[in-house]
């Protein structure tokens, strides 16, 4: 653990904290001891960057197993399209998290980022092109604060008896996962997760 000092969460960052907590404790007893590595599938209902969304969830060694190649292991173990992705818990302004949606909404409104009316085509206006992107910036955020504090808290090793990288990805932002999982994990957590992507990089 970090002797980083945290600042009091804000409402919404509260919900997800307690929250993420209670899908942890949901996780499937029997996929428990090989579960490897959890994930933050970041999304967003109709691309609509006012209701992001992250499913919480976990990849296993039989996953990876029936993923892996002997040309190229690495791949299976740590790119999330390899993972499984489907089923898992989400947070956000999603039906399924009615406490959080309100209270995300009630953030970006006392932020100032919130915009009413229908979202247009990407390039189609700048200022709303760059309302988007601090949406998207402020829920990134969160989530990686979300991985960071489960770290911090001894949670994560609490529940599962072992520390597990938390890898956090936007399928719609490629190669961001770098940058992400760097922020969300204390260093030794995600060396071989760095190893398979220096790796990747260079072939």
């Amino acid at each position: 653990m970090t002797d980083r000092p945290e600042e009091s969460p804000g409402a919404f960052q509260a919900h997800l904290r307690e929250a993420a907590v209670g899908i942890l404790e949901r996780f499937p007893e029997a996929s428990r001891p090989e579960i490897y590595a959890l994930s933050f599938n970041i999304w967003r209902i109709d691309y609509d960057d006012r209701r992001p969304y992250v499913a919480i969830g976990y990849n296993t060694e039989t996953q990876y197993e029936r993923e892996r190649r002997p040309e190229d292991p690495g791949e299976a173990r740590w790119n999330y399209a390899c993972w499984l992705l489907d089923g898992f818990e989400t947070l956000g302004n999603v039906p399924e998290d009615p406490s959080g949606g309100p209270l995300y909404i009630e953030e970006i409104k006392r932020l100032g980022l919130w915009y009413d009316g229908e979202d247009v085509e990407v390039g189609a206006d700048d200022v709303l092109d760059a309302q988007r992107d601090l949406l998207s910036l402020h829920f990134a955020d969160a989530c990686v604060d979300l991985a960071r504090h489960l770290h911090d808290s001894g949670r994560i090793e609490k529940l599962f008896g072992r520390p597990l990288p938390v890898v956090v990805f936007d399928m719609d932002c490629p190669g961001w996962e770098i940058e992400a999982t760097e922020a969300a994990n204390p260093p030794e957590l995600i060396e071989d997760f760095l190893t398979w992507q220096r790796a990747a990089e260079e072939a």
